[in-house]
């Protein structure tokens, strides 16, 4: 505390140093200022004594030349025949002005003086001279134009004449006055408001130079908030901002994200829309003939290429029918569809859900119809395996009334259609209904805008690099289209179709490969094309910082904890706790949905994202982690698949084998969504008798209980005249010279506030309690 006082004193003598100093600085500012505008008003003035004394000496001149001009007019003629000769006036030298000799008063005309007619006529007789017994009147020299407006000009008269001081030209003058005008505007001229664009941070040079202002300015502006920092110091906007505005600045803020808008969701033009051929992904549970039957769509032998005939990656694929192209999606379960959504991209348009007629519903089934009404797609129900001896597709029908999928023979509005993909059976009845169902949806793109679409999976390949398949949801790709697809950025180098052929371009809904990436983007991260690579390497550096910072923010804390939802859900104001359930047995899951669902209230309620039989899979993990769901598990465990996968996820999962115990820990966690309840209970009153002060401590007051008791760490108010002045705590409750806990009615004591010193004697000091209790449902 010593150490800290002494840094607080030494920065409080540096402030007010600083201050002085600056204080002194501005003062010798101002008196320089007013010397030189001194010695520049001295300097005008003398000027200008200087050019009425030249103009006076100027009049004088012309004044005597005049009377000398009628003097001589006055004297008498002499008359020598009949031809009378007039007298040639003398006067003073000629001038030459450039323009040839002439009289020197000629046209010697002053400001505010004009010779008349009369005077000149008489001028142009004095130069008459005589040749023989004839008067030949002589040629009037040109007259010079603007003589006087120049008097510091060096001419034959002033030459001659003994005066040799020669004063500032008016145009010397007035450049000065102008000159000092100028930096009189310039000291005194008004600031300009400029819109500054300040980011999440930024240092104070770089603030300064977007303001116009100096960066010393902006560093004594901190000073003067107690506040020691240097040009190259990294600020945040909020200081940013005030800083700006303090300078009479408006503020426009921007966000790093800013670097990713314009070229997502680019807006299609209404004239240039075209169909586009349905994109349909083919879902189901294990062994229920996925695969099979997309190779007999295609015709093609898929599953003899994959281990033990379980689809290992994900395939795209085009087809034609009735002349028109339908593009499919091969998932390996869910996990791919999972993370599209929860990336926020929609890639699919109608979900084909192949159910076996021998096995009816099972849990992979109806995990598969969760995540199609999640995505929001239209279903598509082929009931394969018709040809097997067990098979029932009656049962099938049935069994999905359960899960609220209704088909055309059950009075619903889902297409289903019976299949054999092994037979070959109603394959195009089955595709007539996916072109029947895009009809309805009325699927149409702009095939003229810049590229957009999804990556459906992406691997490392050791000849070719980076390898994307990417659907194109809009626009056309080419070749040579520079793309961000995630983290990653690239330049298409090439473009390979589901056969293997190499394109030019690949319109909207169609599959294709990328080569050319710097790295290898995540399945169901969005791609779309920007206009440069620095752009893309922008947006790319933009989006791996933001990864590792989450990564960060992950490992500090798991995401799907229970108490960690609950404070996430209080926080954003969301009444609806999301969970998913796995049991045992399908009795029991029923049996926990109904027991949540009368915990709701008005205010709060559980909110089932998926319940079912079974252990917990990798899917289930997904399916949460694309919901922020919790994962409770009744007599189950997960398998070491989905535990990796919610370790890797930060998703928390709950083993119960007693339904009640799940029951309250559910009900706690939703209790917490309840505001609190405050209560306040009154515990005494205080007279203030004397009021001392004590010195280092401040006022303290003497009091007297008359009512209960006083607590002290208890809530106080301060009541003068019926009104409360003030609400706090007490810092001070002392029985005679030791500090006690409380003090009963009838007794003395001393008391002080935390930082309140208006206490007065007759006051009333009444000590309360407040309790926050919480709230269940």
């Amino acid at each position: 505390m010593d150490a800290r006082k002494r840094a607080l004193e030494l920065a409080r003598q540096r402030e007010v140093e600083d201050r002085r100093l600056f204080q002194e600085q501005e003062a010798r500012r101002v008196a320089e200022d007013g010397r030189r505008r001194a010695e520049m008003e001295e300097s005008e003035r003398r000027q200008a004594e200087e050019a009425a004394r030249v103009e006076l000496e100027a009049a004088a001149r012309r004044k005597a030349e005049e009377d000398a001009a009628r003097r001589a007019q006055a004297r008498p003629q002499k008359r020598t025949g009949a031809a009378v000769a007039e007298p040639i006036i003398p006067g003073p030298p000629p001038v030459d002005d450039g323009l040839g000799l002439r009289p020197a008063g000629r046209s010697d005309l002053s400001r505010g003086s004009r010779r008349t007619a009369d005077e000149e006529e008489a001028a142009n007789k004095a130069g008459v001279r005589r040749r023989g017994a004839t008067a030949e009147p002589a040629k009037p020299a040109r007259a010079r134009v603007g003589d006087d407006r120049r008097p510091g000009r060096v001419n034959l008269d002033r030459a001659l004449s003994d005066e040799d001081s020669r004063g500032r030209s008016l145009s010397s003058m007035r450049r000065r006055q102008e000159k000092f005008k100028r930096s009189q505007q310039a000291q005194t001229r008004e600031k300009i408001s400029r819109e500054v664009i300040i980011p999440e941070t930024i240092t104070i040079q770089e603030l300064a130079n977007r303001m116009s202002e100096r960066a010393v300015d902006v560093i004594k502006f901190l000073m003067q908030q107690g506040q020691m920092l240097k040009p190259g110091d990294v600020i945040d906007a909020d200081l940013a901002e005030l800083i700006a505005g303090e300078f009479g600045h408006t503020v426009r803020r921007v966000a790093e994200s800013d670097v990713e808008q314009g070229f997502f969701n680019v807006a299609d033009n209404p004239e240039k829309l075209q169909s586009r051929p349905p994109v349909v992904t083919i879902m189901g549970h294990v062994d229920h003939g996925k695969t099979s039957l997309l190779d007999a769509i295609r015709k093609t032998s898929v599953v003899s290429g994959e281990a033990g005939g379980i689809t290992q990656h994900i395939g795209a694929y085009q087809v034609d029918h009735a002349g028109q192209k339908i593009t499919f999606i091969d998932t390996p379960g869910h996990e791919a569809f999972s993370a599209m959504r929860a990336r926020g991209a929609q890639a699919t348009d109608i979900a084909i859900l192949v159910v076996a007629a021998d096995d009816s519903v099972m849990p992979q089934t109806i995990e598969s119809i969760s995540h199609a009404k999640a995505a929001g797609v239209p279903i598509i129900v082929a009931i394969n395996k018709i040809d097997k001896p067990g098979a029932d597709a009656q049962k099938v029908r049935t069994g999905l009334l359960q899960h609220e999928v209704f088909v055309e023979s059950m009075g619903g509005e889902v297409l289903d259609v019976e299949v054999s993909a092994k037979a070959g059976t109603n394959l195009d009845k089955l595709l007539d209904a996916v072109l029947l169902q895009s009809e309805i949806l009325e699927l149409k793109a702009d095939p003229e805008r810049t590229a957009e679409g999804v990556v459906i999976e992406a691997q490392l390949d050791r000849g070719r690099g980076p390898v994307a398949t990417v659907l194109v949801q809009a626009g056309t790709l080419k070749t040579g289209d520079i793309i961000v697809a995630g983290n990653e950025w690239g330049k298409v180098r090439a473009l390979v179709d589901d056969m293997g052929r190499q394109l030019k371009e690949a319109g909207p809904s169609m599959p294709v490969e990328v080569l050319g990436m710097q790295g290898t983007p995540g399945a169901g991260d969005r791609f779309a094309v920007v206009q440069s690579e620095a752009k893309a390497r922008e947006i790319a550096e933009y989006r791996q910082r933001l990864a590792r910072e989450k990564a960060v923010a992950k490992s500090a804390g798991q995401r799907g904890s229970l108490e960690q939802m609950m404070s996430q859900l209080q926080s954003t104001g969301l009444k609806e706790f999301p969970l998913l359930i796995k049991g045992d047995v399908q009795g029991s899951v029923e049996a926990i949905g109904v027991s949540l669902d009368k915990l709701g209230t008005d205010e709060v309620a559980a909110r089932i994202v998926h319940s079912g039989a079974g252990a917990i899979t990798e899917s289930d993990v997904a399916l949460a982690a694309a919901s922020n769901a919790a994962i409770i598990g009744f007599n189950v465990r997960a398998n070491a698949q989905a535990r990796q996968a919610a370790e890797r996820e930060g998703i928390e999962i709950r083993y119960y084998n007693i339904i009640y115990d799940l029951v309250d820990d559910v009900k706690q966690a939703m209790s917490g969504l309840l505001s609190p309840e405050r209560r306040e209970t009154f515990l005494g009153n205080a007279e203030i008798l004397e009021v001392f002060h004590i010195t280092k401590v401040g006022k303290v007051a003497g009091c007297r209980v008359t009512e209960g008791k006083v607590e002290r760490g208890a809530g106080v108010r301060l009541i003068r005249d019926g009104v409360v002045i003030h609400e706090g705590k007490l810092s001070t409750l002392k029985r005679f010279k030791d500090e006690v806990s409380e003090v009963p009615g009838g007794q003395e004591c001393g008391m002080a506030f935390e930082r309140y010193d208006d206490i007065r004697q007759g006051d009333t000091i009444e000590c309360f309690r407040v309790e926050h209790v919480a709230r269940s449902l």
